[in-house]
């Protein structure tokens, strides 16, 4: 049964979705809701109206700017502002946005942005938190990229936001890209389906912090050790009986391909095809010189650079790290040295499912507080476009492949349309293999 608590539209920075009630104080079951803000902030009396199926009624903001209008039904909506109640200089960044049509039912709160002042040209969007709870300027697009946001509008600030949020986003990306990497150096495998281990990490962190209430960092453990698990079950069940029966490659990736699928609706049926939010605080908000990130931002970062070191340790200090570089380089030899190669395959499964449901922890909670049944095959591209870029097989190399990545993400944003971001990191992928085939980090050894 799906369980919907948030709606999802992305904007500009400077109005951001919130809802001011609980769901459980809320008047109807459906409802529309925001915030209105100039910068941080809020702005009173700004009038908004939804009408619609029955329904024709308009609210004032209060002394928050919050707002919000319930619904009897589902159905199509039209939401709209009154910009002659905006303070005198005040102006809708996009006119379209004055009047929009929006669908209720895949959640039950559905948040509205009104994003106000010059267009920039690209930048980030809003969205809301969890159940519409306020995020600061700049908070993460649907694509999934940290929450900063610069103060002032020149550029220099804006591109310090977006070097800033690329940094924070390549680093996540390079938790999940370093799992596949390593499964492709011990196996041979290109795993399409990696991208539902770390939807697999979200919605079990959602299901621990907003479904049972549990603390967040027993929720991290429990999040932790099931993404390990699930990593260790795909081996044991799937590609171990196909190395045994030494099915080809091409075959195996078929599979993979087809396990993507299953897993992806499967998660669609647990919860929904609807954005879910997570009940969890994500820090306050802090300014770094004229950048605005939250503290759960910084966290993020913290992290995922503790456990690439970590890795790096592994990969380059311990036996079992020596061992899977072996096996990498030559599985045949190392079994001959006295390697257990399948229990060093199986050990590099539970790892990439650890990693990858770190990753996912990352994405849903400190990146944008949401969960949804496909967030993993939305960057999947880009997980292989770091693998690739960085060289095949390389670890090090996905790792410096995902900070491009997530760098071009970013701050091609100040140039072009949000949506088209992910393409320009794809096309620079293309330009670099052109001239280095090997990738930026392409060497002889597969691992590290």
């Amino acid at each position: 049964m799906a369980l919907a608590v948030m709606g999802m539209v992305a904007g500009g920075a400077t109005a951001v979705a919130a809802a001011p009630l609980p769901l459980t104080e809320q008047p109807s079951p459906y409802n529309f809701n925001g915030i209105i803000r100039d910068g941080q902030t809020p702005i009173e009396g700004v009038e908004i109206t939804v009408t619609g199926n029955g329904v024709d009624e308009t609210v004032a903001t209060g002394p928050d700017g919050r707002w919000l209008i319930g619904v009897p039904e589902t159905g199509t909506y039209t939401v709209s502002i009154d910009t002659s109640t905006l303070p005198e200089g005040l102006t809708l960044r996009d006119p379209s946005f004055e009047s929009r049509e929006f669908e209720v039912g895949g959640s039950t709160a559905v948040g509205v942005l009104f994003p106000f002042g010059p267009s920039t040209g690209g930048g980030t969007g809003g969205e809301g938190g969890p159940s519409g709870a306020p995020v600061p300027s700049g908070e993460a697009t649907p694509g999934g990229t940290s929450d900063t946001g610069a103060r002032s509008n020149d550029f220099g600030s804006q591109l310090l936001s977006r070097i800033i949020s690329g940094v924070n986003f390549g680093l996540l990306l390079a938790l999940a890209a370093i799992g596949i990497t390593l499964i492709f150096g011990t196996t041979g495998v290109n795993n399409f389906a990696h991208g539902e281990l770390l939807t697999f990490g979200g919605i079990v962190f959602y299901a621990t912090t907003t479904l049972v209430n549990w603390p967040a960092w027993i929720a991290v453990i429990v999040t932790l050790v099931a993404s390990a698990a699930f990593g260790w079950a795909h081996d044991w069940g799937i590609f171990k009986p196909l190395r045994r029966r030494r099915v080809g490659l091409v075959q195996v990736l078929i599979v993979t391909i087809g396990l993507s699928i299953a897993l992806r609706y499967f998660y669609q049926f647990l919860i929904g095809g609807g954005t879910e939010g997570l009940s969890v605080e994500r820090g306050a908000i802090l300014q770094v010189g004229p950048v605005l990130m939250r503290m759960s931002n910084v966290v993020s970062m913290v992290i995922a650079i503790v456990v690439l070191l970590a890795i790096g340790y592994f990969l380059t200090r311990t036996r079992i790290g020596k061992a899977t570089r072996a096996v990498s380089d030559n599985a045949g030899l190392a079994a001959a040295s006295g390697i257990d190669v399948d229990r060093v395959i199986r050990i590099v499964w539970v790892l990439a499912g650890l990693l990858t449901g770190g990753a996912g922890i990352l994405y849903t909670y400190f990146i944008g507080a949401n969960i949804k049944w496909d967030v993993g095959f939305t960057i999947l591209l880009l997980l292989f476009a770091a693998v690739t870029l960085g060289g095949l097989g390389s670890a090090f190399g996905a790792l410096v492949g995902a900070l491009v990545i997530g760098l071009v993400t970013e701050i091609a944003t100040l140039f072009i349309a949000p949506d088209l971001r992910y393409a320009i990191a794809l096309l620079v992928l293309i330009l670099v293999l052109l001239f280095r085939p090997q990738g930026i980090l392409g060497r002889r050894e597969r691992i590290g």
